[in-house]
């Protein structure tokens, strides 16, 4: 949202740094008015930014990692309100660019042709110069934009990485766990076959006599 809104900025500014108006050439690029609406607009959108955050703040305090929740919630702040901070420096950029450039307009009714001339090669070099800064900073939005959208890709894949590797190495524990209670149960099954033929084996030796001796020959 906040990037949007930035390039929608950078846009508004580029335009109206190319808006020359026909029957006065030397005049301002961008008016006053432009550059009141637009801090309106981010004043409105750093108070609301606020009272979301802050409700974000009451809803940590319910939560059991209190301070673990306010750290992201406080990241998350300061990158928004850094940006709108920038949308600001911008603004005034172009506020300090229309009042040089009225200076120099002034000056330029009391100066020679080859001043003026001069003069308007500086305030197009400016222009440039302006615009050149409005495509940097758009591009470093994207950039970063780009980057956060790598890094959340990398960490999903990276978590479904580790819950793959958990699930294999719970499986293959479960799989042990089995093998060793099933080499146990054959073991008793083992063990109880022998207590039983060592049983029958005595049976039959206490059921088995042995032959009676033959009485001693008389005398």
């Amino acid at each position: 949202m906040k990037h949007f809104a930035l390039a929608c900025l950078f846009a508004t500014l580029g335009v109206l740094a190319n808006a020359q108006p026909a029957t006065q050439p030397d005049a301002p690029a961008t008016a006053p008015g432009t550059l009141d609406a637009e801090r309106a607009r981010i004043g409105k959108e750093r108070a609301q930014l606020e009272a979301g955050f802050l409700a974000e703040d009451v809803e940590c305090y319910k939560r059991f990692a209190v301070n673990s929740c306010l750290g992201k919630v406080n990241d998350r702040r300061r990158e928004a309100m850094a940006d709108l901070r920038r949308q600001e420096l911008l603004l005034n950029d172009e506020e300090r660019r229309i009042r040089g450039a009225e200076q120099i307009r002034k000056t330029e009714e009391k100066a020679s042709p080859e001043n003026q001339q001069e003069a308007a090669d500086r305030r197009a070099k400016a222009v440039s110069d302006y615009q050149s800064r409005l495509e940097r900073e758009k591009q470093k939005v994207e950039d970063r934009a780009a980057t956060q959208s790598t890094a959340q890709s990398n960490s999903e894949a990276s978590a479904a990485r580790i819950k793959g590797s958990q699930e294999k190495s719970q499986a293959k524990t479960e799989k042990q766990a089995t093998a060793a209670e099933e080499a146990k149960k054959l073991a008793e099954r083992q063990k109880e076959a022998q207590e039983r033929k060592a049983q029958h084996e005595a049976d039959r030796l206490k059921q088995t006599k042995p032959p009676a001796k033959s009485l001693p020959l008389p005398q």
